[in-house]
């Protein structure tokens, strides 16, 4: 069989020149993509897709890129695509990165040479244990690196310009999906499954090497509205309720040791305030909630409403509003019923000498929403690591073995079918 390699350094030359792009999405912007300069991206890729051949390669109004591989096999195989979010979190800065190969890497302190300060420690980045030898590509110290999801990307692209350069590699029709603003919960918004026409597909949008997740959060996001009374403060004596304290009060009464980020791990759910702001008069507040289980999300909600009702009580003259709003659902209702996409999806890791870990993610990806649209999408592995921060990684070996892992995929499918 046919086997990637990467002895020209294209793929961490893709990824460097990708993360060199700033497509920071913004979460308070209307627009789709909610920032323009993400389609820069868009535009370099699609100049790069039709470049290795695939003709039909372009960059839509939205800021989606799509593009198709043609089968070159007779056998009838269900159309796979691979997706990868063009967009890098709002969290830290995206703009002015500077990518650092660290060669050779033996276990050392990482000193990023812009900010001292920032350093990659193996005892607080444990995966690093398994990187001795390998070749660690972070950000400067002032920018987050963009791993997430730039390594999908140039996977991706590596793995597409493999199978054009490879007609003797069988496959069917193979479709790839770009997206805009998955980094803001909207990264497919304005996909369109018709035109992708794909049966299912893989976003490679994971972290350690060797994992696949068919398991999100189901995620709801919550916007409180605190209604105080305005009075001048040298005359507020049994008139005023500031909107401002009523809202702090209500952070302050939510679970400490439970229900928050700080105190959950592995199957546990949060309630988590994202944002505030307002004044004497008017406060809001923005909240994620998320949980595995829908009913156990739903009781979240409950209890922030339960919060708020018991510190209400202290402020009879100020009113509320809270919206409670559904964001994504977990995917694996959808995916156990379709077993063979996770099968593939283990079998193409081990074909590419890795020990399979199927997990289950705190947090969402692009699958989440693309399976219940009706497109079952489980999460490969990228090899991004400390995302959305300074510290953030990859690397250049674990990257390697998940384009690895996508022309397995491809395969595999092509081998099952008749």
């Amino acid at each position: 069989m046919l086997k990637y390699n990467n002895t020209s350094h294209s793929l961490q030359n893709r990824f460097i020149e990708y993360v060199q792009i700033d497509t920071q999405s913004d979460p308070e912007s209307p627009t789709v993509p909610s920032t323009e300069k993400q389609k820069n991206l868009g535009k370099v890729l699609v100049a790069q897709l039709l470049e290795i051949g695939i003709i039909d390669a372009h960059l839509d109004e939205f800021g989606y890129v799509y593009a198709t591989i043609p089968a070159n096999t007779e056998k009838d195989v269900p159309v796979i695509c691979f997706c990868s979010h063009m967009d890098t979190s709002p969290d830290c800065s995206g703009f002015g990165v500077k990518p650092i190969i660290h060669k050779n890497y033996q276990g050392q302190d990482l000193i990023l040479p812009d900010d001292h300060t920032i350093v990659l420690r193996m005892s607080e980045h444990p995966d690093l244990k398994a990187q001795i030898g390998n070749d660690i590509i972070t950000a400067s110290g002032t920018t987050l690196l963009g791993a997430d999801n730039k390594a999908g990307l140039a996977e991706i692209m590596e793995a597409a310009a493999f199978m054009m350069q490879h007609p003797e590699f069988k496959h069917g029709t193979i479709k790839i999906l770009f997206t805009p603003d998955e980094e803001i919960g909207r990264g497919v918004d304005k996909a369109d499954l018709k035109k992708l026409g794909a049966d299912f597909a893989y976003t490679i949008d994971g972290e350690t090497c060797g994992s696949i997740e068919d398991e999100t959060f189901s995620a709801d996001g919550a916007v409180l509205i605190i209604h105080g009374v305005s009075s001048h403060p040298g005359f507020a004596r049994g008139k005023m309720e500031s909107a401002i304290k009523i809202l702090s009060d209500i952070i302050s009464a939510l679970p400490k040791d439970r229900l928050t980020p700080e105190a959950t791990a592995q199957k546990e759910g949060f309630l988590h305030p994202v944002t505030i702001q307002g004044n004497v008069e008017l406060a809001e507040a923005h909240f994620i909630i998320r949980d595995f289980d829908d009913l156990l999300l739903e009781a979240h909600g409950k209890t922030l409403e339960a919060i708020v009702k018991q510190v209400m009580q202290n402020y009879p003259k100020s009113t509320y509003e809270l919206r409670i709003k559904e964001q994504y659902r977990n995917m694996k209702k959808v995916l156990d019923q379709h077993p063979q996409v996770l099968e593939y999806g283990v079998l193409a890791i081990e074909r590419a000498g890795i020990l399979p870990k199927r997990q289950s993610i705190r947090g969402g990806t692009d699958g989440s929403r693309l399976s219940l649209m009706g497109l079952p999408c489980p999460n490969v592995f990228a090899g991004e690591h400390a995302f959305h921060g300074k510290q953030e990684w990859a690397s250049v070996q674990d990257m390697e073995k998940a384009v690895e892992t996508i022309i397995n995929i491809a395969a595999i499918w092509e081998e099952k079918s008749k």
